[in-house]
């Protein structure tokens, strides 16, 4: 896998962590590097661990299925990207994502940082199929979950809801696209 598709899946794979990221801006009357720093060290390492758990999973049976693994990446990638796409043309405020997004309490942020990063689970799965090297994979993912969500956190507290069924949206095409350019590249359309 290119590194130009594992950024694109790092940046797909964190817009469900960014829009939550947006609405706990949203709901802060003030913003620090400290309160950022916080939503985005949840999230991203969740974005980390998520996959490499898929991944160690998906080792123990790769070799017997691995002439799937096209068809298993485009398949997981391509329903993840439909149910974000499907999710970014609800009408929903960030009182109806969780009221405690407010809470940057381990209470409140694991299980949104866990219930953002389920997809990603499925995403290590694929590269399990596909061979990726899962260190720098999960590596990048966190990372760029962990900037976006900082960012997401002061884009949340200066603009509000303006961002985010647009941002959930670009997500959901990314990770449809790359699942389809995976399947193009083991057909040989594409290079």
């Amino acid at each position: 896998m290119h590194l130009s598709q594992l950024l694109l899946i790092a940046i797909g794979l964190s817009m469900d962590a960014f829009a939550v990221a947006v609405c706990t801006g949203l709901s802060m009357p003030r913003v620090t590097v400290k309160k950022a720093l916080i939503v985005g060290l949840y999230f991203g390492a969740f974005q980390a661990l998520m996959p490499f758990m898929g991944y160690t999973l998906a080792t123990q049976f790769a070799g017997r299925i691995i002439v799937f693994g096209h068809w298993v990446a485009f398949i997981f990638l391509s329903i993840i990207g439909g149910r974000m796409i499907a999710g970014s043309l609800k009408k929903e405020t960030c009182e109806d994502s969780d009221p405690k997004s407010n809470s940057l309490r381990p209470g409140s942020m694991l299980p949104l940082a866990f219930a953002t990063s389920i997809d990603a689970l499925a995403v290590g799965i694929s590269f399990a199929f596909l061979a990726v090297e899962i260190i720098p994979a999960v590596s990048y993912i966190g990372l760029i979950t962990l900037m976006l969500c900082m960012a997401g956190v002061k884009i949340g507290n200066a603009f509000g809801m303006k961002f985010r069924s647009k941002a959930e949206f670009a997500g959901g095409v990314i990770l449809v696209l790359i699942g389809v350019r995976i399947l193009l590249e083991h057909f040989g359309i594409i290079g």
